[in-house]
């Protein structure tokens, strides 16, 4: 895993105005961030604190048993994950950064006005049951239509948003430097956000009331909206560059449909660059070698040799491609291997944000003889473990590890690390739970479900999550920067959406996982003092670590397109 990268690791800085982009003093530069922090921090409480609680909504507001509402919210997590793909191709092809980004801050306000009425109105919910079980009534289809209609809008809504935000922030800068420090501060605001909404949200909707905490949600969303508004004149918003993804197509569909011709001896084919010019084999305007079947579509056939010069542009599209339109899907198809690693990473993730809040229902929550910690809360240690770990990260591991090494770490090293962080984390998540099972046990013999509380408190929990909220700190914005870096210009808002998509996979295959396990052991019962949730831990073990050997061989295999980078590995 390896690479050097030759812009210098960037540090957080102030947000002052020394690095606007060249070309407008007016639009771009650091100016913009107060305005986008602003935005992010009041749009993420709200989205992440009903996402987040959105387990115990379904619980106690609607009856719902605790595992199968644990797979719900995990499948709401994946589509809030997933969805921002599609506003990175809206943002890339059509509409521009900030038109989608609007579009899904009016959405969100939409959502929560439902969400609100969900909670508001008793019409809308079922009739309270103390204790979840098969006597206790569910939701009836108009109930949970309004329900999933309030998510159905989020999902959307974050989709247009939350990573779209992303890129339109990276493009106020010029330089790399400065856009890797962006992706930085975007994590921090993006996470201070989440530890407000898993805190405050959490508790105004828990401890005092779900229709005031949906309200404070609605505020803030209308603030985000407002806040996007108020710098807009601002922004730099670069024009979006046309259909891209239906140019890869062409790509496709032109290499397929000359699968069978031969590109000849070497320095005679010739392939299409673009604007009636055309290049030999042995020039360096030439396609790569690598994936050698996609070069068919930019070679130039004897039928389209036999036209004059002028008509290869006619040619062009469907049955020829240019060179570069050909290059651009070869760097994008050979990032895939290393961002399929993400995915099982986000899966013990998704397993842990799910099971966590279980085990916080069953554990001591009292600070002291009158707070009680939210079950839905307790996820906020990972978050300030991301908070509190990206500013010594940035100030002093990674300047003492260039004056170490003699370059900063690349961002598949970062990434690398995180991943191993990832490891020790499922390994003492078993070991946490290995010991509150035992405790279950010697106080309660056999019948472990007679007592549901654990006498163990609940801040064992926090070194897991710290844990795997170091690790994130190092592979989220070290997947980003990379993307960003190698992705083709032309799709920059899809190279910020690629790290959520395998968060989505991630999410989604959790679920799937979850209910293997149900189905052929007996781990996770409805209590979960009555299984084994420490062999899930350790079956998430194993496989993160197998799945650390196959990133490994991945970024040992990769060659980057950026020609700032070089492998080091």
């Amino acid at each position: 895993m390896a690479e050097t990268e030759s812009s210098t690791r960037s540090q957080l800085k102030p947000f002052d105005q020394e690095a606007q982009p060249k070309g407008d003093s007016k639009q771009g530069g650091w100016i913009t961030l107060p305005f986008i922090a602003g935005s992010m921090l009041a749009m993420g409480l709200a989205i992440n604190g009903t996402t987040t609680n959105l387990q115990i909504y379904l619980i106690k507001e609607y009856n719902v048993e605790s595992i199968d509402a644990a797979q719900i919210a995990n499948i709401v997590r994946g589509s809030l994950n997933l969805v921002p793909v599609a506003g990175a191709i809206l943002s890339d092809s059509y509409f521009g950064c900030f038109p989608v980004i609007l579009a899904g801050a009016a959405i969100n306000v939409l959502s929560f006005v439902l969400f609100t009425l969900s909670a508001a109105l008793p019409s809308l919910r079922p009739p309270h049951c103390p204790s979840p079980s098969a006597a206790c009534h569910h939701g009836t289809p108009g109930q949970l239509a309004v329900l999933y209609c309030a998510v159905f809008l989020l999902a959307i809504g974050t989709g247009g948003t939350r990573f779209t935000m992303a890129t339109m922030g990276a493009d106020q800068f010029s330089s790399s430097t400065d856009q890797d420090t962006f992706f930085n501060w975007y994590f921090v605001f993006l996470y201070a956000s989440f530890v407000l909404g898993h805190t405050a949200i959490v508790y105004i909707q828990d401890g005092v009331s779900w229709a005031l905490g949906f309200g404070v949600c609605l505020a803030a969303t209308a603030f985000s909206f407002v806040m996007l508004l108020m710098g807009a004149r601002y922004y730099r918003m670069p024009a979006p560059k046309g259909g891209p993804y239906s140019e890869l197509a062409r790509v496709v569909v032109a290499s397929l449909r000359k699968g069978l011709i031969n590109e000849g001896a070497p320095g005679h084919a010739q392939y299409y660059v673009g604007d009636d010019a055309v290049a030999d084999s042995a020039s360096d305007r030439a396609p790569s070698k690598r994936l050698r079947f996609l070069n068919r579509a930019a070679l130039i056939t004897a039928s389209e040799n036999s036209v004059e010069t002028s008509g290869l542009r006619r040619a062009s599209g469907w049955r020829l491609s240019r060179v570069q339109q050909v290059e651009d899907l070869k760097s994008l198809l050979a990032v895939f291997p290393l961002w399929s690693s993400g995915i099982v990473v986000a899966m013990s993730i998704g397993v842990m944000i799910g099971m966590n809040i279980l085990q916080a229902l069953a554990m001591d929550r009292f600070i002291g003889h009158r707070f009680k910690i939210p079950a839905g809360s307790i996820g906020v240690c990972s978050l300030l473990a991301f908070i509190a770990i990206t500013p010594v990260l940035d100030r002093v591991v990674f300047p003492l590890w260039c004056r170490i090494a003699g370059m900063p770490p690349s961002a598949l090293q970062r990434v690398g690390i995180g991943y191993v962080l990832n490891i020790a984390g499922m390994v003492v998540a078993a070991l946490v739970e290995r010991r509150r099972l035992s405790i279950v046990h010697v106080l309660h013999g056999a019948n472990e479900g007679a007592g549901w509380v654990t006498p163990m408190s609940v801040m064992w929990l926090i070194i897991p999550l710290g844990t795997i909220g170091i690790g994130e700190a190092l592979h989220l914005p070290g997947n980003m920067a990379f993307y960003y870096l190698e992705f083709p210009k032309t799709l920059r808002s899809l190279a910020t959406a690629m790290a959520p998509l395998h968060i989505a996979m991630g999410f989604y295959l959790s679920t799937a996982f979850i209910d293997v396990v149900r189905r052929v052991t007996a781990w996770l019962p409805g209590n979960i003092n009555q299984g084994r949730l420490d062999n899930v831990y350790w079956t998430l073990a194993v496989a993160v670590t197998i799945n650390f050997g196959y990133f490994l061989l991945c970024a040992s295999r990769y060659k980057y397109q950026n020609q700032s980078t070089t492998m080091a590995m």
